[in-house]
């Protein structure tokens, strides 16, 4: 494993005007410790607390009209560093406030992501989307464009949160995301690395985790298959997502949806209930009308037999207007999925591959990270590589104060490795190599001296992930280590 050396405290510029506009409000909502970070997530590589924020910033609506959108925004607690920059795109909301910024401190939110993200040394930003949150209006679900620019806006956004904060962060920037934050991440990677200046951002790396990236192809072949699929919800929130954007697709619910399961999805438009209790509704109509979750036999056949017969249909046009595939990253760029998944198919990645490296992408891998794990199963594990794969990247940096440890990634290689690792270190540095496993035990310890390279034996350590770390004095070398 290799690591790019970041010297001094870069910090990005943007026009002070063009800034003023994007932040409109942010409210400190609490913060937790680092040890309090370390029990929650039972993880001991956790090197700081975190303050966490709900930010109001503007962005574009769909008719290009200014509007404004919420956020989270999530810090380490020790202001005298400079960190990277973190976009995580969260999952598929089921309600309106199911969102980063308001379900933080529930159990199962999504916005404690970004408190871990921050106790592992990244300033944390989790946009809210279009049409959730604060925002008004119905919510563009799985819209390539909106998704990016939720990213992008909230990324300007931090300019002016930094200056009001405290808060300093360096131009690396890592970019990532799961299910629709999957789709919505990969969008984001393409919005900065395609059509932005090259002056605005640069992404540093990218992990892209379990998304429908090809909603073109691989999830309207799954509408299309007439196969048992217990998350039918998501087939009418895309299509009521694409009648929002395009205005094209249907003139009544009924046109598209048989009933009895129009009734539902009107329900569901209209706002009277969330998507969990239309995914509930429609897999009870179903099995008592088609003998199991058959989502296609919701559909009207005319509809049916259009989409499967002509390429053209506002609908297959639609659906291809979305995919976030079709371009090569210049970062490095991992694709972490399940061939489990149950409901998001894992060929999206294997297309999203395919086609990237097609297209000429130089550094990107796609990973089956739990061949048995199902969607809410591979959630731990696909964030636990991105994990790993940024920190390979990562660097952090003193800023004002020199009582503080100066963290940067310690060079070794291979990774993952089986019986030894050689480490490489260019500091003159003295002090105690230490391996911990996710337990936080000590399972290996041996002294440094300076030196160019030496190997480790880790032969005795069993599969797993650790952290290796070199501590002398203020100055700590570390990295993540997988051992297979």
């Amino acid at each position: 494993m290799s690591y790019k050396m970041l010297i001094g405290c870069l910090l990005i510029c943007f026009g002070q005007a063009a800034v003023s506009q994007n932040l409109v409000s942010a409210t400190q909502l609490g913060s937790k410790t680092r040890s309090q970070l370390s029990t929650q997530f039972n993880l001991p590589f956790i090197q700081y607390g975190a303050q966490y924020y709900r930010v109001t910033y503007t962005t574009t609506n769909l008719q290009g009209l200014p509007d404004t959108v919420s956020g989270l925004i999530a810090v380490p607690d020790a202001p005298d560093n400079v960190y990277p920059r973190l976009v995580y795109q969260h999952g598929t909301s089921s309600s309106k406030l199911d969102v980063p910024s308001y379900n933080v401190l529930q159990a199962n939110g999504e916005g404690s992501i970004g408190l871990l993200f921050a106790g592992m040394g990244f300033v944390s930003l989790l946009p809210d989307y279009l049409g959730l949150g604060i925002s008004d209006g119905f919510h563009p679900y799985v819209h390539a464009a909106s998704e990016a620019q939720a990213g992008v806006d909230l990324l300007l956004a931090l300019e002016e949160f930094a200056s009001q904060h405290g808060v300093h962060y360096s131009n690396q920037l890592f970019l990532t995301g799961y299910s629709q934050g999957g789709h919505a991440s990969m969008a984001l990677h393409r919005e900065i690395e395609q059509d932005l200046s090259p002056a605005t951002f640069e992404v540093t790396a990218a992990a892209h985790l379990s998304g429908p990236y090809s909603v073109g192809e691989v999830m309207r072949d799954l509408i299309l298959s007439d196969s048992v699929y217990f998350y039918p919800a998501y087939i009418p929130n895309t299509i009521l997502s694409y009648q929002t954007v395009y205005g094209n697709l249907f003139n009544q619910i009924s046109d598209v949806f048989q009933d009895p399961y129009a009734g539902p999805v009107s329900a569901f438009y209209s706002g009277a209930i969330n998507l969990g209790q239309l995914n509930t509704q429609l897999v009870s109509l179903l099995v008592s009308n088609e003998g199991n979750s058959y989502p296609m036999r919701m559909l009207q056949p005319d509809i049916v037999q259009a989409v499967e017969t002509d390429p053209d249909h506002p609908f297959n046009v639609a659906l291809r207007d979305n995919n976030v595939y079709a371009w090569a990253p210049l970062a490095p760029t991992r694709l972490f999925y399940c061939m489990a998944d149950d409901q998001v198919p894992y060929r999206n990645s294997l297309v999203a591959r395919d086609t990237m490296l097609a297209y000429g992408a130089a550094d990107l891998v796609a990973t089956d990270v739990n061949p048995a794990a199902d969607h809410g199963e591979c959630v731990a594990p696909a964030l636990t590589n991105a994990l790993v794969f940024f920190l390979g990247f990562q660097q952090i940096s003193p800023y004002l104060s020199t009582h503080v440890y100066d963290v940067q990634p310690l060079d070794f290689f291979p990774n993952p490795a089986k019986h030894t690792v050689t480490l490489r270190l260019n500091d003159p540095l003295e002090g105690a190599i230490e391996v911990y496993d996710t337990g936080g035990r000590l399972c290996l310890s041996t002294s440094w001296t300076p030196a160019g390279t030496r190997q480790l034996d880790i032969s005795g350590l069993k599969t797993g992930i650790y952290l290796i770390r070199l501590v002398s004095g203020e100055k700590i070398r570390q990295g993540m280590l997988v051992v297979d």
